[in-house]
C-alpha cells in the first residue's frame, strides 16, 4: 500500500525512528492483489476489476490501529477533547475547522513529549486524530470523493461498500474490524445533528451539516449489528444540460417539460415525478424547478433538504422528527398547510407519501397551479393507485388538477451500464366515475434507448390555448424553439444550473417583454 510505503520511507530517513507497532491495513488488496486489473485511478484513489469478482473494488489508503498506536491515538484525543475548543465547532468552515484542530494537534503533541510521538509520525498522529474527531475515522477519505453517490456500511468485519456515479456498486478495501467504531461513528453522527440513537431508539435518518443524508441502524431493528448509508449530494447539481447529455430526457423532451413547468406564463402544469428509490427523481425534480420563473414565490417542503435551486425568491423548509422527549416534531403535512398561508406562486413537496399529498391536492384544486412533487411507485397507473389509497388518500374526484407524471426509472442494460431514463410521461385526461383516465404522451424504446412522442393531442396544450390566447401550432413551435435554446446550451457546454437556469430564464423575461 503506498501509504505503508511513505510511512517506512519517512521513517528511515529519520535515523531508524520506527513507531511502536505496525500499521494494519484491510486484508483485501493482498488477497485481490494476485488477478486484477487497474480500471482507473485518480488521487488516492484505485479501481480494480478483479477475476472472478461481480464489483469492482475501491481501494485507497485505509490504516487500521492497532496495540500501542491505537492507545496514543485515544489518548491524544482525550486530552484535545480537554483542550481544544468546542466552539471551533460552530465558527468555521469545515475546512478551517480541520485545519485548525491539525494545528492544535501538532501543538499538544509537541508540548507532551511524555507520550513519546516519533517525530517522524507528528503529522501521522495529528491527521489520524483529526479524522476521528472531527472527521468520518476509516470512511473519512470516501466522505471528500465527489464521485460517490452513497456509502454503505454493513456491520463489523464486513468490507464497506459504495455507490459510484460512474461505475455503480462497488466493495471497498475499508473494513472496520470493531463494532465499537461503527457505534462510535454513528453517535458522533447523531450528537452532531442533536440526536440520539440507542437500543431504544435504534433508528437515525437525519441531515448532516455538509448535506449528507445518513441513514443508521443499531440493534435490534439490524439483526446482524450496526449499519450505517449515509447519501452524498453533489455540489454542482445536474441541470437539463447534463440530463440530456446523459441520455434522461431529449432535448425535445426537456423543452416539452420547459413550457410545461413555466405554462407560457399563463397556466403552469400539475407535474408529479414517480419512480423507483435511487432511479433520479430527485435530480429531475430540481430540473424542472430550475425552469420556474426567477418572478415566482417558490416553497419546497422536504424531509431531508436535497434541492439546490438557483431561484432568487425561495424558502426552504424540513421536517424534523420528534425529539428524545417524545415532542417537537414538524411533520411534512404541517409545513405544507403553513405554506399555504406564505402566499406561494409554488409549492415544491420533495415527496409524497401521507396526507401532505391529500393537502397538496387540495391546493391545487382551489386554484395553487405548477405545484410539483415526487412519489414511490412503478407505474403512472401504479401512482394512481398509490395517491388514492391509504396513507395518502386522496379522493378521485380530487385528482382533476393533476397534468402530468413523469416516470423515471433506473435501468441496468447490458450494454452501457446501470442508467437513468425517463420511461415515460403520462397525461391525466379525464376523471370519471370509473376513476381516472390517462394517454401517454412520450414512451422509451428499451431497444433503442430513446423516448419517442407520441400522436396524442396534449389536453394540458389545449388549455393552455384557452388561457394563454396561442394557437396549439403556436404552442408547438414555442417548443421547438425552445428546443434551439437548447440544443445551443448542449454544444456551447453551457452545463452548470446556474449557466443553463440564467439562460432558461433570459429566454422567459425577453418573451414577456415583446409581448408586453
Amino acid at each position: 500500500m503506498p501509504y505503508l510505503e511513505e510511512l517506512l520511507r519517512e521513517s528511515k530517513e529519520k535515523k531508524g525512528v520506527t513507531p511502536k507497532s505496525t500499521l494494519a491495513c484491510a486484508p483485501a488488496a493482498s488477497k485481490d492483489a494476485q488477478k486484477k486489473m487497474l480500471v482507473e485511478s485518480y488521487g488516492e484513489v484505485r479501481i480494480w476489476k478483479i477475476a472472478g469478482e461481480p464489483l469492482l473494488l475501491y481501494e485507497v489508503p485505509s490504516p487500521h490501529y492497532k496495540g500501542e498506536e491505537k492507545k496514543l491515538i485515544t489518548d491524544l484525543m482525550d486530552i484535545a477533547i480537554r483542550i481544544i475548543p468546542a466552539e471551533f465547532s460552530s465558527d468555521y468552515s469545515p475546512e478551517e475547522i480541520r485545519r485548525q484542530y491539525l494545528r492544535r494537534m501538532l501543538e499538544i503533541i509537541d508540548s507532551t513529549p511524555e507520550l513519546r510521538v516519533p517525530p517522524s509520525l507528528k503529522n501521522f498522529y495529528a491527521n489520524a486524530v483529526v479524522r476521528e474527531m472531527v472527521g468520518y475515522g476509516l470512511i473519512d477519505q470516501l466522505m471528500h470523493d465527489d464521485l460517490l453517490e452513497e456509502i454503505m456500511v454493513i456491520g463489523q468485519n464486513k468490507p464497506v461498500y459504495i455507490f459510484h456515479r460512474k461505475y455503480d456498486m462497488m466493495r471497498t478495501n475499508i473494513i472496520f474490524y470493531e463494532e465499537k467504531d461503527v457505534l462510535d461513528l454513528i453517535d458522533r453522527m447523531a450528537r452532531a445533528v442533536g440526536r440520539r440513537v440507542d437500543t431504544q431508539m435504534p433508528l437515525l435518518d437525519a441531515r448532516l451539516k455538509d448535506g449528507t443524508r445518513v441513514n443508521a441502524s443499531l440493534p435490534p431493528a439490524t439483526i446482524d449489528g450496526p449499519t450505517i448509508t449515509l447519501r452524498k449530494f453533489r455540489r454542482d447539481p445536474f441541470s437539463v444540460v447534463d440530463l440530456i447529455k446523459f441520455g434522461t430526457i431529449n432535448v425535445e423532451l426537456a423543452a416539452f417539460l420547459w413550457l410545461a413547468v413555466d405554462g407560457g406564463g399563463a397556466l403552469p402544469a400539475n407535474i408529479l415525478v414517480s419512480g423507483g428509490t435511487a432511479s433520479g427523481k430527485t435530480t429531475t425534480l430540481n430540473v424542472l424547478c430550475s425552469f420556474i420563473p426567477n418572478s415566482e414565490r417558490v416553497i419546497t417542503i422536504e424531509d431531508t433538504a436535497e434541492l439546490a435551486l438557483p431561484l432568487a425568491h425561495l424558502v426552504r423548509c424540513e421536517t424534523r422528527p420528534s425529539g428524545i422527549e417524545g415532542t417537537g416534531e414538524i411533520s411534512m403535512n404541517a409545513l405544507l398547510k403553513n405554506a399555504l398561508r406564505m402566499r406561494p406562486d409554488r409549492i415544491i413537496v420533495g415527496e409524497i407519501r401521507g396526507e401532505e399529498g391529500y393537502t397538496m391536492f387540495s391546493a391545487m384544486n382551489v386554484g395553487h397551479r405548477g405545484s410539483i412533487g415526487t412519489v414511490h411507485a412503478n407505474s403512472a397507473h401504479e401512482t394512481l393507485i398509490r395517491l388514492t389509497n391509504p396513507p395518502i388518500s386522496v379522493p378521485n374526484v380530487m385528482l382533476t388538477p393533476l397534468n402530468f407524471i413523469i416516470m423515471q426509472n433506473r435501468v441496468h442494460d447490458l450494454r452501457k451500464g446501470t442508467l437513468r431514463r425517463v420511461t415515460e410521461v403520462a397525461e391525466l385526461t379525464t376523471v370519471d366515475a370509473d376513476g381516472p383516465k390517462m394517454q401517454i404522451l412520450w414512451s422509451w424504446d428499451a431497444a433503442k434507448d430513446e423516448i419517442y412522442r407520441m400522436n396524442a393531442r396534449s389536453v394540458y396544450f389545449q388549455l393552455l390555448s384557452r388561457f394563454s390566447g396561442l394557437t396549439e401550432q403556436d404552442i408547438e413551435a414555442e417548443i421547438q424553439e425552445r428546443k434551439k435554446v437548447l440544443q445551443e446550451l448542449v454544444s456551447k457546454g453551457m452545463r452548470s444550473i446556474d449557466e443553463a437556469c440564467a439562460v432558461t430564464q433570459n429566454y422567459m423575461n425577453q418573451k414577456m417583454l415583446k409581448s408586453a
